[in-house]
C-alpha cells in the first residue's frame, strides 16, 4: 500500500471512529427537523396575558366594529378619559388606539401609543378590521351617490367577500415534448436545501482541513510524518480523507431522509391502508386524513417532489460538492500550512470566507430569478458555483451551463491545488514567522 492510500485511511478511520462524528451524524437530521419546526411551534405561542388596549374614536364608527380576541381586549372609553388612560399605558394598558376621523377621507387619522413596540399580529388586527369597514364606507358612498346601479353595487360586494383563490397548474415540458407537474415552490425549497448543506459543508469540512493542518504543526508531527511521505501526497491524503468522512456522513444522512421519507409517503400515498393499519391501533384511527393537511393538497405536493429529476439533482450535487469542498479545502490547508496559530489565519482566510458568504446570498437571491444576470454568472464562476448552481438545478437549465460550471469549477481547482501543494510544501516546515502573500508566491517558485 503505497504511502498516499496509507494517509487518506488514517485520516479517514481517525475521524469516523470518533464518538463526536457518531452522534453528530445520527442527530443531525433530528437536530434539523427540531431546529426547523421548534420556531415555528414557539412562534404560536404566547405569554398568556391580555392585552387591554383603550380606544377613543371620535367619529364613533369603527370602535364596536373592533373584536377582542384572547390575547388582544379592546376598550371603548370617552375622549374625557384620554389624560387618565394616558398614565396607565405600560401599566394596566398597553395601548392606546386613537382614531380622530372618518378614514375613508383621511386615512392617517389613526394612530396607536404604546410603551413598547406593538406586535405585529395587533397591528395586522386593526388594519383588517379597518380596512373591511373602509372599504364598505365607499361602497355605500358610490351606491349613495346615485351615479352607478345599486345592483352592480351589490354584486361588487360579493365579490369582495368572496375572496376568489386562483390554483395555478404548473407543468414543465420535456425535450421530448412530455408534459409533467411542477411547482416552483418545491422546486425553491428543494434548491434552498442542497444550497445550504453545502455551503455549509464546504465551511465544516474546510475548516476540519485547516484545524487538522494546524494541528499537526504545533504538535511537529509534521516533521516527522514529511521524513517518510512527501508533503504533496500528506496534503492530497488530508483533503481526500476528510472528503471521504463528509461523503460517508451525506450518505447516512441520505438513507436516513430516505427511509422519513419513505415512511411518510406510505401515510399519504395510501390513505385506506394507513386506515385499515389504525383501526388496530385506538386513536389513531384519524390518520387517514393526513392526506390533506392544514387545507394544503398534499398528494399534489408528493407528485411535485416525485416529478423532480432526484438522479440529476444528487450527480450534480456529489460533483458541486466534491469541486467546490476540494477547492476550498486546498486554500484553506494552504494558508493553515504558512501560519502557527488560528489567530494568525484570520489575515487570509477572511477573504476567502467574505468569498463563500457572496456565493450563499447570491443563491439566496437567484431564488427569485434563476435566469438572471446574477444568477447565470455567480453559476459559472468557480469560487461560488458550487452553492449557487445548486439553487438552478431543479429549475431546468440546459445540461451545457451545468457541463461548462462543472469544467470551470474542476478546472480552478487543478490550478489553485498545484499552488496550494507547493505554498504547503514549505510553509509546513516554516515556524516563528508571519509570511506576506508576495512572500507565499515566492515559494511557488522554491524548486
Amino acid at each position: 500500500m503505497n504511502t498516499l492510500s496509507l494517509v487518506i485511511q488514517r485520516e479517514y478511520i481517525t475521524r469516523v471512529r470518533k464518538k463526536s462524528f457518531i452522534i453528530l451524524t445520527l442527530l443531525m437530521p433530528l437536530l434539523m427537523v427540531g431546529l426547523t419546526f421548534l420556531p415555528l411551534w414557539l412562534s404560536t405561542l404566547n405569554d398568556g396575558e391580555v392585552k387591554r388596549i383603550a380606544v377613543i374614536d371620535r367619529s364613533g364608527i369603527y370602535a364596536p366594529l373592533l373584536q377582542s380576541t384572547e390575547t388582544f381586549h379592546f376598550e371603548v372609553i370617552g375622549e374625557e378619559a384620554q389624560a387618565d388612560a394616558q398614565t396607565k399605558v405600560g401599566g394596566e394598558l398597553f395601548a392606546i388606539l386613537q382614531i380622530t376621523g372618518d378614514l375613508s377621507n383621511d386615512q392617517g387619522s389613526v394612530s396607536l401609543t404604546s410603551e413598547k413596540q406593538s406586535p405585529q399580529e395587533l397591528q395586522s388586527l386593526i388594519r383588517q378590521t379597518l380596512r373591511e369597514k373602509v372599504t364598505q364606507q365607499r361602497l355605500d358612498q358610490l351606491s349613495g351617490s346615485g351615479e352607478v346601479d345599486s345592483e352592480a353595487i351589490t354584486q361588487v360586494r360579493e365579490i369582495l367577500e368572496e375572496r376568489p383563490s386562483i390554483s395555478l397548474q404548473t407543468l414543465r415540458m420535456g425535450d421530448d415534448g412530455s408534459v409533467t407537474e411542477s411547482s416552483t415552490e418545491v422546486a425553491t425549497i428543494i434548491g434552498m436545501v442542497f444550497t445550504i448543506l453545502i455551503y455549509m459543508f464546504i465551511l465544516m469540512y474546510g475548516n476540519m482541513v485547516m484545524q487538522a493542518v494546524l494541528e499537526e504543526k504545533k504538535t511537529r508531527i509534521v516533521e516527522v510524518m514529511v521524513s517518510s511521505v512527501k508533503p504533496v501526497n500528506l496534503l492530497i491524503g488530508k483533503i481526500v480523507g476528510i472528503g471521504l468522512v463528509g461523503i460517508t456522513q451525506l450518505a447516512i444522512w441520505g438513507i436516513l431522509a430516505g427511509g422519513l421519507f419513505s415512511l411518510l409517503s406510505l401515510f399519504i400515498a395510501s390513505p385506506e391502508q394507513v386506515a385499515s393499519m389504525s383501526s388496530g391501533m385506538g386513536g389513531m384511527a384519524d390518520m387517514s386524513a393526513m392526506g390533506n393537511v392544514g387545507g394544503v393538497e398534499m398528494q399534489g405536493i408528493m407528485s411535485a417532489i416525485l416529478s423532480i429529476n432526484w438522479l440529476e439533482v444528487i450527480l450534480f450535487f456529489l460533483l458541486f460538492f466534491i469541486g467546490g469542498y476540494v477547492l476550498y479545502a486546498s486554500i484553506f490547508a494552504m494558508f493553515a500550512s504558512a501560519v502557527d496559530s488560528e489567530e494568525d489565519t484570520s489575515q487570509f482566510l477572511t477573504p476567502v470566507t467574505l468569498l463563500i458568504m457572496f456565493a450563499f446570498f447570491a443563491g439566496f437571491y437567484s431564488v427569485n430569478n434563476p435566469d438572471g444576470p446574477l444568477a447565470f454568472w455567480a453559476s459559472l464562476i468557480p469560487f461560488s458555483s458550487p452553492i449557487v448552481m445548486m439553487v438552478r438545478i431543479p429549475f431546468g437549465i440546459p445540461l451545457w451551463e451545468k457541463l461548462l460550471s462543472i469544467l470551470l469549477l474542476y478546472g480552478t481547482f487543478i490550478l489553485i491545488s498545484v499552488v496550494a501543494a507547493k505554498i504547503y510544501r514549505v510553509g509546513i516546515l516554516m515556524y516563528g514567522k508571519k509570511p506576506s502573500l508576495k512572500e507565499m508566491f515566492k515559494w511557488v517558485r522554491y524548486k
